[in-house]
Protein backbone atom coordinates (compact mmCIF):
# COMPACT_ATOMS: atom_id res chain seq x y z
CA UNK A 1 0.00 0.00 0.00
CA UNK A 2 1.61 3.32 -1.07
CA UNK A 3 2.17 5.92 1.85
CA UNK A 4 -0.58 8.45 1.81
CA UNK A 5 -0.50 12.20 3.27
CA UNK A 6 -3.71 13.99 3.07
CA UNK A 7 -1.56 17.44 2.29
CA UNK A 8 -3.59 20.56 2.34
CA UNK A 9 -0.74 23.59 1.93
CA UNK A 10 -1.93 26.57 3.11
CA UNK A 11 1.01 28.73 3.75
CA UNK A 12 2.44 27.50 0.27
CA UNK A 13 -0.09 29.89 -1.11
CA UNK A 14 1.28 32.71 0.48
CA UNK A 15 3.57 33.36 -2.39
CA UNK A 16 7.14 33.31 -2.78
CA UNK A 17 7.77 36.34 -0.29
CA UNK A 18 8.01 33.65 2.54
CA UNK A 19 10.09 31.02 1.08
CA UNK A 20 12.06 29.12 -0.88
CA UNK A 21 11.03 26.33 -3.01
CA UNK A 22 13.21 23.67 -2.57
CA UNK A 23 13.32 19.58 -3.40
CA UNK A 24 15.12 17.39 -0.68
CA UNK A 25 18.67 16.18 -1.59
CA UNK A 26 18.45 12.71 -1.77
CA UNK A 27 20.49 10.24 0.24
CA UNK A 28 22.60 7.40 -0.52
CA UNK A 29 20.69 4.77 1.49
CA UNK A 30 17.62 5.63 3.27
CA UNK A 31 16.62 3.62 6.33
CA UNK A 32 13.98 3.96 8.70
CA UNK A 33 14.84 4.31 12.27
CA UNK A 34 11.87 5.22 13.93
CA UNK A 35 7.99 6.08 13.01
CA UNK A 36 5.30 6.90 15.52
CA UNK A 37 2.26 4.79 14.30
CA UNK A 38 0.10 6.85 17.07
CA UNK A 39 1.26 10.80 16.18
CA UNK A 40 0.71 9.03 12.42
CA UNK A 41 -2.93 7.54 12.98
CA UNK A 42 -4.00 11.61 14.24
CA UNK A 43 -2.06 12.89 11.32
CA UNK A 44 -4.56 11.01 9.28
CA UNK A 45 -0.99 9.20 7.23
CA UNK A 46 -2.00 5.58 6.12
CA UNK A 47 -0.16 3.02 4.72
CA UNK A 48 3.50 2.67 3.17
CA UNK A 49 6.13 -0.71 3.48
CA UNK A 50 9.45 0.14 5.32
CA UNK A 51 11.21 0.97 2.50
CA UNK A 52 9.18 3.49 1.03
CA UNK A 53 8.36 5.38 4.68
CA UNK A 54 12.06 4.94 4.11
CA UNK A 55 12.46 6.55 0.93
CA UNK A 56 10.02 9.58 1.93
CA UNK A 57 11.46 10.50 5.28
CA UNK A 58 15.11 10.64 4.45
CA UNK A 59 13.81 12.99 1.73
CA UNK A 60 14.84 10.67 -1.43
CA UNK A 61 11.44 10.84 -2.73
CA UNK A 62 8.20 13.53 -2.39
CA UNK A 63 5.04 12.20 -1.42
CA UNK A 64 2.25 13.28 -3.63
CA UNK A 65 0.51 16.74 -2.48
CA UNK A 66 3.83 17.71 -0.99
CA UNK A 67 5.14 21.39 -2.01
CA UNK A 68 8.58 21.34 -0.24
CA UNK A 69 9.47 24.86 0.75
CA UNK A 70 12.41 26.13 3.34
CA UNK A 71 10.48 29.32 4.96
CA UNK A 72 12.31 32.85 5.17
CA UNK A 73 12.65 34.21 8.81
CA UNK A 74 15.41 36.66 10.77
CA UNK A 75 15.89 36.37 14.55
CA UNK A 76 17.53 38.10 17.59
CA UNK A 77 20.60 35.48 18.33
CA UNK A 78 21.68 35.82 21.76
CA UNK A 79 20.41 39.39 21.17
CA UNK A 80 22.16 40.59 18.53
CA UNK A 81 19.33 41.14 15.47
CA UNK A 82 20.27 39.02 12.31
CA UNK A 83 17.90 40.34 9.10
CA UNK A 84 17.76 36.83 7.33
CA UNK A 85 18.13 33.42 8.63
CA UNK A 86 15.53 31.12 7.04
CA UNK A 87 15.42 27.05 7.15
CA UNK A 88 18.99 25.91 6.41
CA UNK A 89 18.61 22.60 7.07
CA UNK A 90 14.57 22.23 6.86
CA UNK A 91 12.05 21.79 4.07
CA UNK A 92 8.36 21.83 5.25
CA UNK A 93 6.57 19.76 2.97
CA UNK A 94 3.09 20.20 3.14
CA UNK A 95 0.15 20.77 5.67
CA UNK A 96 -2.34 18.29 6.58
CA UNK A 97 -5.57 18.40 8.98
CA UNK A 98 -5.89 15.85 11.47
CA UNK A 99 -8.38 13.42 12.60
CA UNK A 100 -8.25 15.73 15.45
CA UNK A 101 -9.29 18.78 13.48
CA UNK A 102 -6.28 20.58 14.41
CA UNK A 103 -3.73 21.36 11.39
CA UNK A 104 -0.05 20.44 11.57
CA UNK A 105 3.02 20.94 9.69
CA UNK A 106 5.04 18.01 8.35
CA UNK A 107 8.68 19.29 7.80
CA UNK A 108 11.86 17.42 6.81
CA UNK A 109 15.24 18.21 9.25
CA UNK A 110 18.40 17.75 7.98
CA UNK A 111 17.32 17.21 4.27
CA UNK A 112 19.88 19.26 2.40
CA UNK A 113 21.22 22.70 1.78
CA UNK A 114 18.32 25.38 1.33
CA UNK A 115 18.46 28.97 -0.11
CA UNK A 116 19.16 30.02 3.47
CA UNK A 117 21.67 27.62 4.25
CA UNK A 118 24.79 30.36 4.49
CA UNK A 119 27.29 27.98 3.46
CA UNK A 120 26.21 24.69 5.69
CA UNK A 121 25.49 21.70 4.83
CA UNK A 122 22.27 21.76 5.53
CA UNK A 123 22.57 18.26 7.36
CA UNK A 124 22.10 16.69 10.60
CA UNK A 125 23.96 13.89 12.24
CA UNK A 126 21.93 11.18 14.45
CA UNK A 127 22.94 12.79 17.82
CA UNK A 128 20.68 15.53 17.38
CA UNK A 129 17.64 13.86 15.65
CA UNK A 130 17.50 11.52 18.09
CA UNK A 131 17.72 13.61 21.06
CA UNK A 132 15.01 16.08 19.16
CA UNK A 133 13.21 12.57 18.83
CA UNK A 134 12.78 11.62 22.83
CA UNK A 135 12.55 14.99 24.30
CA UNK A 136 9.98 15.92 21.97
CA UNK A 137 7.67 12.85 22.33
CA UNK A 138 8.26 13.23 26.29
CA UNK A 139 7.68 16.60 26.22
CA UNK A 140 4.20 15.82 24.93
CA UNK A 141 3.33 13.01 27.40
CA UNK A 142 4.53 15.56 30.31
CA UNK A 143 1.67 17.52 28.50
CA UNK A 144 3.87 20.63 27.42
CA UNK A 145 2.82 21.84 24.17
CA UNK A 146 5.69 20.96 21.62
CA UNK A 147 6.51 20.13 18.32
CA UNK A 148 6.58 16.13 17.99
CA UNK A 149 8.63 13.74 15.96
CA UNK A 150 6.82 11.70 12.88
CA UNK A 151 9.34 9.62 12.06
CA UNK A 152 13.62 9.68 12.31
CA UNK A 153 15.72 8.03 9.00
CA UNK A 154 19.12 7.51 8.73
CA UNK A 155 20.69 8.47 5.67
CA UNK A 156 23.70 6.12 5.21
CA UNK A 157 26.31 9.19 4.64
CA UNK A 158 28.40 10.87 7.25
CA UNK A 159 28.04 14.53 8.56
CA UNK A 160 30.89 16.01 9.41
CA UNK A 161 30.67 17.64 12.73
CA UNK A 162 33.74 17.70 14.96
CA UNK A 163 34.90 14.10 13.01
CA UNK A 164 32.50 11.82 10.62
CA UNK A 165 29.17 11.06 11.77
CA UNK A 166 26.12 8.89 10.93
CA UNK A 167 23.71 11.16 9.06
CA UNK A 168 19.82 11.15 9.79
CA UNK A 169 16.83 13.23 9.00
CA UNK A 170 13.91 13.76 11.57
CA UNK A 171 10.25 14.57 10.23
CA UNK A 172 9.33 16.97 12.73
CA UNK A 173 5.19 17.99 13.25
CA UNK A 174 4.42 21.15 14.54
CA UNK A 175 0.71 23.32 14.85
CA UNK A 176 2.94 25.44 12.63
CA UNK A 177 6.58 26.92 12.40
CA UNK A 178 5.96 30.36 12.31
CA UNK A 179 8.23 32.45 14.68
CA UNK A 180 8.98 35.75 16.05
CA UNK A 181 11.64 35.59 13.47
CA UNK A 182 8.77 35.37 10.37
CA UNK A 183 7.40 38.70 11.69
CA UNK A 184 10.44 40.26 11.63
CA UNK A 185 11.49 39.93 8.81
CA UNK A 186 9.27 41.87 6.74
CA UNK A 187 8.97 44.41 9.53
CA UNK A 188 12.50 44.90 9.31
CA UNK A 189 12.23 45.15 5.61
CA UNK A 190 9.21 47.41 5.37
CA UNK A 191 7.41 44.87 3.47
CA UNK A 192 3.89 46.41 5.02
CA UNK A 193 2.02 43.97 2.86
CA UNK A 194 3.63 40.43 3.60
CA UNK A 195 3.37 41.40 7.54
CA UNK A 196 -0.06 41.93 7.36
CA UNK A 197 -0.73 39.06 5.23
CA UNK A 198 1.07 37.12 7.80
CA UNK A 199 -0.59 38.50 10.46
CA UNK A 200 -4.19 37.73 8.49
CA UNK A 201 -2.79 34.12 8.08
CA UNK A 202 -1.80 33.28 11.56
CA UNK A 203 -4.80 34.72 13.00
CA UNK A 204 -6.57 32.64 10.96
CA UNK A 205 -4.64 29.66 11.25
CA UNK A 206 -3.91 29.85 15.61
CA UNK A 207 -6.30 32.56 16.85
CA UNK A 208 -9.51 33.40 15.20
CA UNK A 209 -10.51 34.90 18.10
CA UNK A 210 -7.78 37.43 18.14
CA UNK A 211 -8.55 41.04 17.07
CA UNK A 212 -6.23 42.60 14.39
CA UNK A 213 -2.00 42.55 15.64
CA UNK A 214 -2.51 43.42 19.26
CA UNK A 215 -4.50 40.63 19.37
CA UNK A 216 -2.33 38.36 18.03
CA UNK A 217 -0.07 39.47 20.50
CA UNK A 218 -1.86 39.21 23.47
CA UNK A 219 -3.02 35.43 22.36
CA UNK A 220 0.59 34.65 21.65
CA UNK A 221 1.74 36.23 25.07
CA UNK A 222 -0.85 34.19 27.09
CA UNK A 223 0.41 31.15 24.79
CA UNK A 224 3.57 31.43 26.15
CA UNK A 225 3.51 32.48 29.40
CA UNK A 226 1.60 29.09 30.04
CA UNK A 227 4.21 27.25 28.16
CA UNK A 228 7.43 29.06 30.24
CA UNK A 229 5.53 28.32 33.59
CA UNK A 230 5.40 24.73 32.40
CA UNK A 231 9.24 24.56 31.39
CA UNK A 232 9.77 25.57 34.81
CA UNK A 233 7.82 23.26 36.71
CA UNK A 234 9.43 20.12 34.47
CA UNK A 235 13.32 21.85 35.20
CA UNK A 236 13.60 22.27 31.20
CA UNK A 237 15.97 24.52 30.21
CA UNK A 238 15.31 25.17 26.13
CA UNK A 239 19.34 26.45 26.10
CA UNK A 240 18.39 28.94 22.52
CA UNK A 241 15.96 31.56 23.41
CA UNK A 242 16.45 32.84 20.23
CA UNK A 243 13.63 34.98 18.46
CA UNK A 244 13.46 32.20 15.33
CA UNK A 245 13.10 29.62 18.31
CA UNK A 246 9.58 31.56 19.22
CA UNK A 247 7.09 29.55 17.87
CA UNK A 248 3.68 31.76 18.49
CA UNK A 249 1.48 28.65 18.50
CA UNK A 250 3.05 28.60 21.91
CA UNK A 251 5.32 25.30 21.66
CA UNK A 252 8.13 24.23 22.55
CA UNK A 253 10.28 24.21 19.34
CA UNK A 254 13.97 23.39 18.34
CA UNK A 255 15.40 21.23 20.66
CA UNK A 256 18.90 21.73 20.16
CA UNK A 257 21.20 22.45 23.53
CA UNK A 258 18.10 21.98 25.62
CA UNK A 259 17.97 20.00 29.22
CA UNK A 260 16.38 19.00 32.01
CA UNK A 261 18.13 19.88 35.29
CA UNK A 262 19.18 17.24 37.38
CA UNK A 263 20.81 18.62 40.96
CA UNK A 264 19.03 21.89 41.32
CA UNK A 265 20.28 25.55 40.85
CA UNK A 266 18.28 28.39 39.06
CA UNK A 267 21.66 29.68 37.24
CA UNK A 268 22.06 26.58 35.55
CA UNK A 269 23.40 26.72 31.82
CA UNK A 270 23.82 23.73 29.50
CA UNK A 271 24.14 25.45 26.26
CA UNK A 272 27.86 25.16 24.88
CA UNK A 273 27.16 28.51 23.26
CA UNK A 274 25.57 30.22 25.73
CA UNK A 275 29.06 31.46 27.54
CA UNK A 276 26.96 34.21 29.83
CA UNK A 277 24.06 32.37 31.50
CA UNK A 278 21.37 34.49 28.90
CA UNK A 279 19.43 31.23 28.63
CA UNK A 280 19.89 30.08 31.81
CA UNK A 281 17.10 28.22 33.44
CA UNK A 282 16.29 31.18 35.93
CA UNK A 283 16.16 33.95 32.85
CA UNK A 284 13.36 32.32 30.71
CA UNK A 285 10.50 33.73 31.79
CA UNK A 286 12.60 37.38 31.30
CA UNK A 287 13.94 36.30 28.10
CA UNK A 288 10.14 35.36 27.05
CA UNK A 289 9.09 38.73 27.92
CA UNK A 290 11.89 39.95 25.78
CA UNK A 291 11.11 38.30 23.06
CA UNK A 292 7.52 39.35 23.22
CA UNK A 293 8.78 42.54 22.81
CA UNK A 294 10.21 41.93 19.60
CA UNK A 295 6.83 40.45 18.03
CA UNK A 296 5.33 43.69 19.58
CA UNK A 297 7.74 45.77 17.85
CA UNK A 298 7.24 44.53 14.11
CA UNK A 299 3.37 43.88 14.63
CA UNK A 300 3.02 47.90 15.27
CA UNK A 301 5.06 48.74 11.89
CA UNK A 302 1.71 47.72 9.92
CA UNK A 303 -0.80 49.68 12.13
CA UNK A 304 -2.60 52.66 10.87
CA UNK A 305 -1.60 54.33 14.25
CA UNK A 306 2.09 53.41 15.58
CA UNK A 307 1.73 55.41 18.56
CA UNK A 308 -1.54 53.91 19.42
CA UNK A 309 0.26 50.74 18.89
CA UNK A 310 3.20 51.21 21.09
CA UNK A 311 0.86 52.05 23.94
CA UNK A 312 -1.46 49.20 23.74
CA UNK A 313 1.81 46.84 22.68
CA UNK A 314 3.59 48.32 25.55
CA UNK A 315 0.48 47.34 27.98
CA UNK A 316 0.15 43.79 26.80
CA UNK A 317 3.64 43.45 27.57
CA UNK A 318 4.02 44.34 30.66
CA UNK A 319 1.22 42.49 31.99
CA UNK A 320 2.96 38.78 30.74
CA UNK A 321 5.20 38.69 33.91
CA UNK A 322 2.29 38.94 36.37
CA UNK A 323 0.60 35.91 33.86
CA UNK A 324 3.87 34.18 34.22
CA UNK A 325 4.22 34.41 37.77
CA UNK A 326 0.40 33.29 38.02
CA UNK A 327 1.23 30.25 35.86
CA UNK A 328 4.57 29.07 37.86
CA UNK A 329 2.26 29.40 40.86
CA UNK A 330 -0.17 27.16 40.00
CA UNK A 331 2.11 24.63 38.30
CA UNK A 332 4.10 24.67 41.64
CA UNK A 333 1.23 24.37 43.99
CA UNK A 334 -0.05 21.27 42.20
CA UNK A 335 3.97 19.83 42.70
CA UNK A 336 3.20 20.04 46.42
CA UNK A 337 -0.22 18.88 46.29
CA UNK A 338 -2.08 22.08 46.70
CA UNK A 339 -5.17 22.83 44.85
CA UNK A 340 -6.58 26.40 46.37
CA UNK A 341 -4.92 29.38 46.65
CA UNK A 342 -3.68 31.29 50.13
CA UNK A 343 -1.67 34.31 50.76
CA UNK A 344 2.34 33.24 51.43
CA UNK A 345 2.02 30.29 48.93
CA UNK A 346 5.09 31.61 46.87
CA UNK A 347 7.12 31.50 49.74
CA UNK A 348 6.29 28.32 50.72
CA UNK A 349 7.48 27.36 47.02
CA UNK A 350 10.52 29.32 46.90
CA UNK A 351 11.14 28.06 50.90
CA UNK A 352 11.66 24.76 49.22
CA UNK A 353 13.65 25.38 46.12
CA UNK A 354 16.03 27.74 47.99
CA UNK A 355 16.73 24.73 50.35
CA UNK A 356 16.79 22.20 46.98
CA UNK A 357 19.34 24.59 45.67
CA UNK A 358 21.61 24.89 48.73
CA UNK A 359 21.23 21.13 49.58
CA UNK A 360 21.66 20.03 46.24
CA UNK A 361 18.50 17.98 45.58
CA UNK A 362 18.06 16.38 42.44
CA UNK A 363 14.74 18.29 40.96
CA UNK A 364 12.61 15.71 39.50
CA UNK A 365 13.26 13.00 42.10
CA UNK A 366 13.15 15.01 45.57
CA UNK A 367 9.55 16.29 43.76
CA UNK A 368 8.35 12.91 42.74
CA UNK A 369 9.33 11.47 46.59
CA UNK A 370 7.10 14.08 48.29
CA UNK A 371 4.38 11.84 48.15
CA UNK A 372 6.31 9.04 48.71
CA UNK A 373 7.56 10.54 51.70
CA UNK A 374 11.22 9.92 51.12
CA UNK A 375 11.69 13.57 49.68
CA UNK A 376 14.14 14.25 52.83
CA UNK A 377 16.23 11.59 52.01
CA UNK A 378 17.58 13.96 48.68
CA UNK A 379 18.85 16.44 50.49
CA UNK A 380 22.86 16.80 51.72
CA UNK A 381 21.20 17.96 54.85
CA UNK A 382 18.35 16.82 55.30
CA UNK A 383 17.15 18.73 58.72
CA UNK A 384 16.82 21.64 56.05
CA UNK A 385 13.75 19.92 54.72
CA UNK A 386 11.95 18.80 58.23
CA UNK A 387 12.16 22.48 58.91
CA UNK A 388 10.27 23.43 55.55
CA UNK A 389 8.25 20.06 55.92
CA UNK A 390 6.44 21.32 59.01
CA UNK A 391 4.99 24.29 57.59
CA UNK A 392 4.05 22.79 54.24
CA UNK A 393 1.78 19.69 56.75
CA UNK A 394 0.00 22.67 58.37
CA UNK A 395 -0.79 24.07 54.52
CA UNK A 396 -1.79 20.60 53.45
CA UNK A 397 -4.29 20.27 55.97
CA UNK A 398 -7.82 20.91 54.57
CA UNK A 399 -6.70 19.67 50.80
CA UNK A 400 -8.60 17.11 49.13
CA UNK A 401 -6.17 14.92 47.81
CA UNK A 402 -2.92 16.45 48.01
CA UNK A 403 -1.35 13.13 47.22
CA UNK A 404 -3.30 12.35 43.67
CA UNK A 405 -2.97 16.13 42.67
CA UNK A 406 1.40 15.55 43.66
CA UNK A 407 1.05 12.66 41.17
CA UNK A 408 -0.21 14.20 38.25
CA UNK A 409 2.04 17.25 38.52
CA UNK A 410 5.63 15.44 39.47
CA UNK A 411 7.09 13.14 36.31
CA UNK A 412 8.73 10.30 37.91
CA UNK A 413 10.63 10.31 34.37
CA UNK A 414 12.55 12.39 32.14
CA UNK A 415 15.04 12.60 29.64
CA UNK A 416 18.17 12.68 32.03
CA UNK A 417 21.31 14.25 29.95
CA UNK A 418 23.53 11.60 30.93
CA UNK A 419 20.92 8.62 29.46
CA UNK A 420 20.53 10.79 26.48
CA UNK A 421 23.93 10.96 25.72
CA UNK A 422 23.98 6.83 26.11
CA UNK A 423 21.89 6.33 23.87
CA UNK A 424 23.74 8.44 20.99
CA UNK A 425 26.98 6.91 21.84
CA UNK A 426 24.88 3.65 21.29
CA UNK A 427 23.04 4.42 18.35
CA UNK A 428 26.16 5.45 16.44
CA UNK A 429 27.45 2.07 16.89
CA UNK A 430 24.31 0.57 15.55
CA UNK A 431 22.55 -0.03 18.71
CA UNK A 432 18.93 1.09 19.22
CA UNK A 433 18.04 -0.50 21.88
CA UNK A 434 18.07 2.35 24.67
CA UNK A 435 16.78 4.60 21.95
CA UNK A 436 13.84 2.48 22.27
CA UNK A 437 13.50 1.90 25.60
CA UNK A 438 13.28 5.89 26.12
CA UNK A 439 10.70 6.33 24.16
CA UNK A 440 8.57 3.44 25.50
CA UNK A 441 9.16 4.82 29.24
CA UNK A 442 9.17 8.29 28.92
CA UNK A 443 5.57 8.00 26.68
CA UNK A 444 4.34 7.10 31.09
CA UNK A 445 6.25 9.79 32.69
CA UNK A 446 4.02 10.00 35.79
CA UNK A 447 3.85 6.04 36.30
CA UNK A 448 6.04 4.28 38.45
CA UNK A 449 8.01 1.68 36.23
CA UNK A 450 9.73 -0.54 38.65
CA UNK A 451 11.78 -2.51 36.03
CA UNK A 452 12.74 1.04 34.81
CA UNK A 453 13.96 2.22 38.00
CA UNK A 454 17.74 2.65 36.01
CA UNK A 455 16.79 5.81 34.08
CA UNK A 456 15.38 7.66 37.44
CA UNK A 457 19.12 7.34 38.57
CA UNK A 458 20.79 10.63 38.57
CA UNK A 459 24.16 10.86 36.81
CA UNK A 460 27.00 9.62 38.45
CA UNK A 461 29.76 12.18 39.15
CA UNK A 462 31.80 11.15 35.88
CA UNK A 463 28.52 10.41 34.28
CA UNK A 464 27.58 14.64 34.79
CA UNK A 465 26.81 16.44 30.86
CA UNK A 466 28.13 19.50 31.65
CA UNK A 467 27.64 21.09 28.28
CA UNK A 468 25.25 20.48 25.00
CA UNK A 469 25.31 21.60 21.70
CA UNK A 470 23.42 22.73 18.87
CA UNK A 471 24.31 19.96 16.31
CA UNK A 472 24.12 22.50 13.16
Amino acid sequence: MTLTIPFDNTYARLGTGFYANQLPVPVKAPELLAFNGDLAQILRVSGGETAEMAQVFAGNTVPDGAEPLAQLYAGHQFGNFNPQLGDGRALLLGEVTGADGQRYDIQLKGSGPTAFSRNGDGRAWIGPVLREYVVSEAMHALGIPTTRALAAAATGETVWREGGKPGAVLTRVAASHLRVGTFQVFASRGQIENLKALTDYAIRRHYPEADGPMGLLRAVRDAQSKLIAAWMSVGFIHGVMNTDNCAISGETIDYGPCAFMDVYHPNTVFSSIDRTGRYAYSNQPDIAVWNLAQLATALIQQMDDPQEGVEEATEIVHAMPGLMQSEWLTRFRAKLGISSEQAGDKELVTGLLTRMAEGQADFTNMFSALWGGTARDHFLDPAAFDAWQQDWAARLEGEPDPAQVMRQANPVFIPRNHRIEEMIAAAVEGDFALFHRMNEVLARPFEDQPEHAALMRPPLPEEVVKATFCGT
